[in-house]
């Protein structure tokens, strides 16, 4: 099924965020058709009236220039906080790559998150950035599991292109989330990644809004098995599994010699290689935990 198209003005490319690692989300699009089955991005429905399946539509947008450019210069962007910058629709409509050809020559500081390898048809205008970031989400090595959560490139396909980008000079990040509990190999995912990424975010698998009950329902029928583990984490909030894995990959990276931390602040470091490992598994601070499992 092809998706809905549509092509809209808007007054502004930018959108003034709250988020901590920005002053400025940049969504070129309204949508996403990588429509990925867990992306917390649906609750955007609320805020544009579309009655649609999220993943089944696109509004492409079509901003007035941006003036003068250089007024933003030392400013943080993030690229994209609710949609992919590089949907497929990406390659006909090239608004990604206007924002970047608007602001080249701009010293901003820049990250740009994606599902797709392409990111590597900017790789010119990328370049000329010096303060640019590139992430790549990417939560399992098993080609058959990501098929039936999103409609991305394979994960082959987004490691190359992260190794691309890391060989040309580019700092990387493997964003590893949502992490589903029992099935994402978290160890396996940084053995795979981590001599051409400077920086592995892990971020938990948060259920909220009307797309939990067809998680459960999925992992229920393909992972019977963890139905008892899905039923403590997101029916008895026990968080026993977080601290479990928090310790997995705190030995891993002992192991390793990979730095490892647990600090919220931690991801707007400079980081060079080898990766460093940031845990977001604690959105909250964790006062106790049933069971007498280990406290924030």
């Amino acid at each position: 099924m092809q998706p809905i198209i549509k092509k809209i003005d808007v007054r502004s490319i930018l959108t003034k965020s709250n988020i901590p690692v920005t002053d400025y989300a940049v969504n070129p699009y309204i949508g996403c058709t990588h429509a990925c089955k867990y992306c917390y991005a649906c609750f955007m429905k609320k805020f544009t009236g579309h009655t649609e399946d999220w993943g089944t539509f696109l509004d492409v947008k079509f901003w007035k220039p941006v003036k003068n450019p250089k007024l933003y210069t030392g400013r943080k962007f993030f690229m994209s906080s609710v949609t992919d910058p590089y949907n497929p629709q990406e390659e006909i409509y090239k608004r990604t790559r206007e924002f970047l050809e608007t602001f080249q020559g701009v010293d901003i500081n820049l990250s740009l998150q994606t599902k797709s390898d392409l990111i590597l048809r900017d790789l010119d205008l990328i370049k000329t950035f010096k303060n640019v970031r590139v992430g790549f989400s990417i939560n399992t090595l098993d080609e058959n599991f990501r098929a039936d959560m999103d409609n991305a490139v394979s994960i082959r396909r987004r490691l190359d292109a992260m190794k691309i980008l890391h060989a040309e000079g580019i700092r990387t990040t493997c964003f590893i989330s949502p992490i589903f509990p029992g099935i994402t190999d978290v160890t396996a995912i940084i053995d795979a990644a981590k001599n051409f990424c400077n920086l592995v975010w892990l971020e938990n698998l948060n259920l909220r809004g009307n797309f939990k009950p067809k998680i459960l329902k999925y992992v229920r029928a393909k992972f019977p098995e963890l139905r008892p583990l899905y039923d403590e984490i997101y029916y008895q909030k026990n968080p026993r599994y977080w601290f479990e894995l928090h310790k997995i990959v705190e030995d891993y990276a002992a192991k390793n010699n990979l730095e490892y931390v647990r600090n919220r602040d931690d991801f707007q470091r400079d980081f060079d290689a080898p990766p460093v490992i940031v845990n977001f598994f604690f959105h909250e601070q964790i006062k106790k935990i049933s069971g007498g499992a280990a406290v924030e």
